[in-house]
């Protein structure tokens, strides 16, 4: 099914289809004001100098024409302000063009609509029912209580690699039909990767989540963030320290993510319909903010069943013939009853194999 969707005004930023130059507009107010005293001359004749008609030309004085050009440089200036982006070069300003009219963000009808979600979700894989729970009851508050959109609390999902964290968020985004973004929280500056630098930073550009925003066209992308307990900082040549806590914790307030200000664009945007998925390995070096911001669950390991109902589910899931879903889910069984019980993310590479072995055409 195609979910139903609410357009909310993603930005304040005004779009002008064309703004005139100033030539253009010095020359029109110019053109008005002669059709003006011309019109008055007519009513009222003025009285000719040394026996001469007024050329039509002198009728506008050249202290007329600083007092046009003055008023149209303010006007434009005005103009270009109550856009909110004057300050922008012209290549970014019109970056932002998909933000014109709103975006749309998922929303959840009904509790039912809700329950079907969840069901489908857990169908694909038990072990999460925690997480599950947790964003169940969040949608279904969202259709009871008429959200434009919809919320569930912000997840810190703790357990062993392997076991399906970041895999299970990116299958809640398939079910919720929004777009996602992912930050590797251990692998690059995970604070400028997601929200963005500032210019004068040499590698200023715009965070994910605001590229998200833009090129997905959507307002309430999920967020998932990976092994968050080792983010670490970046440290500018002025001394000053970038955190992922500090660029997240804005974010995850749902007041203060409404006016967030991307460091880039330098523009007030609505960003409390993102929702957010963090994953950690241990506990063990999450930041005490984020942990009151968020619900932490704790997630135990995967059995060798529980992989086999996975192959199971996916085989099916992926249209793979009886013999290949069998043929994997022995190879699980088997190194299971060894004692190497394989990782979700191996499992899963296991069912890509397959799945393409499956596709292949056979040489006669």
């Amino acid at each position: 099914m195609t979910r139903v969707t609410t357009t909310i005004p993603f930005s304040k930023i005004k779009f002008i289809d064309k703004i005139q130059r100033l030539s253009d507009l010095t020359e029109r107010l110019t053109q008005k004001l002669r059709e003006i005293r011309i019109d008055l001359n007519h009513r009222e004749p003025h009285r000719m100098a040394d026996g001469k008609a007024q050329s039509i030309y002198e009728l506008i004085t050249d202290a007329d024409t600083a007092k046009i050009r003055r008023r149209a440089m303010r006007y434009l200036e005005r103009l270009h302000a109550s856009t909110g982006t004057q300050h922008l070069p012209e290549r970014d300003a019109a970056l932002l063009t998909p933000l014109r009219g709103g975006l749309p963000v998922a929303r959840i009808v009904t509790e039912h609509e809700a329950d079907e979600i969840a069901a489908a979700l857990h169908a694909e894989m038990p072990w999460m029912a925690p997480a599950t729970e947790v964003v169940w009851h969040g949608l279904r508050a969202s259709a009871r209580r008429g959200l434009p959109g919809l919320r569930f609390d912000p997840l810190v999902l703790v357990g062993s690699p392997g076991i399906g964290k970041s895999f299970w968020a990116r299958r809640l985004a398939h079910h919720l039909e929004v777009p996602t973004t992912s930050i590797d929280a251990t692998g690059e500056p995970a604070a400028f990767s997601l929200v963005g630098a500032q210019r004068g930073w040499g590698s200023a550009t715009p965070g994910k989540l605001m590229q998200t925003a833009l090129r997905e066209r959507h307002a309430g992308p999920i967020v998932i963030i990976d092994e968050v307990e080792k983010s670490g900082n970046v440290q500018s040549t002025q001394g000053s320290r970038h955190t992922l806590t500090d660029a997240v914790l804005p974010l995850l307030e749902r007041m203060t993510a409404e006016t967030w200000e991307c460091p880039y664009y330098q523009i007030r945007v609505d960003m409390s319909w993102a929702n957010w998925v963090m994953t950690a390995n241990s506990r063990w070096g999450l930041p005490a903010p984020l942990v009151s911001r968020c619900i932490v669950l704790d997630l135990p390991d995967l059995t060798g069943s529980q992989l086999q109902m996975f192959v199971e589910a996916q085989g099916k899931r992926r249209g793979l013939p009886r013999v290949a879903i069998d043929a994997t889910s022995d190879a699980v069984q088997r190194a299971t009853a060894a004692g190497r019980t394989p990782s979700l993310r191996t499992v899963s590479r296991m069912l890509d194999r397959v799945e393409l072995l499956a596709q292949r055409h056979v040489l006669q």
